[in-house]
């Protein structure tokens, strides 16, 4: 199906909260995630290397099962992570490992800053283009920096995108919408980072 140009949406489709979209089962997330994107463990590898600074705050938007805050952790034991999920399931298995996770949409006030970093991992493409310039305006308000691994639009696009709740942009979009630069490409993957300070 043809996507804008400019907002990456397929056109006529209205943009919901990814949690009224799907239903995501924790235990089988980190199987499935790894089959549909070969590149997954490299793509949380960069994005963590892309970090510019030892955060002491850190907001991660769509905290999923705790993957990126796990190897956040591993190279910065010192920062304390809050997350933010969409779905009850994933709340409850990130707070089992000990994760401080609200239940909360990225559309949604972010919880009080000033944070350090805000990272996200496969979150940031389930918002249509509106929603990922408020999201990146109101980031840069609250935080010194933005580091963001996602799917975009690319040629060839090697992972599956499902119509409505998958909506990439171009790379270089959201590098103009966060004011960032890209770090990292493979694919129809990239990492982003923005440095506000």
């Amino acid at each position: 199906m043809p996507r804008s140009e400019v907002s990456g949406r397929t056109p006529g489709l209205k943009a919901l909260s990814v949690s009224a979209q799907f239903h995501i089962d924790p235990e089988t997330y980190l199987d499935e995630i790894r089959a549909e994107v070969p590149r997954y463990d490299e793509l949380q590898e960069e994005t963590v290397e892309a970090i510019p600074f030892p955060p002491q705050r850190v907001l991660e938007l769509g905290v999923g099962t705790g993957e990126t805050t796990r190897r956040l952790r591993a190279r910065y034991p010192d920062a304390e992570v809050t997350g933010l999920d969409s779905q009850p399931e994933m709340v409850f298995t990130a707070r089992e490992l000990g994760i401080e996770v609200r239940l909360a949409r990225m559309e949604d006030p972010l919880p009080d800053g000033p944070w350090d970093l805000v990272i996200s991992v496969l979150s940031v493409h389930h918002l249509d283009g509106e929603h990922k310039r408020d999201l990146f305006r109101r980031v840069r308000e609250q935080s010194r920096a933005l580091v963001m691994g996602d799917v975009v639009i690319a040629e060839p696009q090697v992972t599956p995108l499902e119509q409505g709740v998958d909506l990439p942009s171009r790379a270089d979009e959201l590098v103009e919408w966060c004011g960032g630069e890209i770090v990292w490409e493979a694919d129809d993957l990239a990492v982003i980072r923005a440095v506000y300070e």
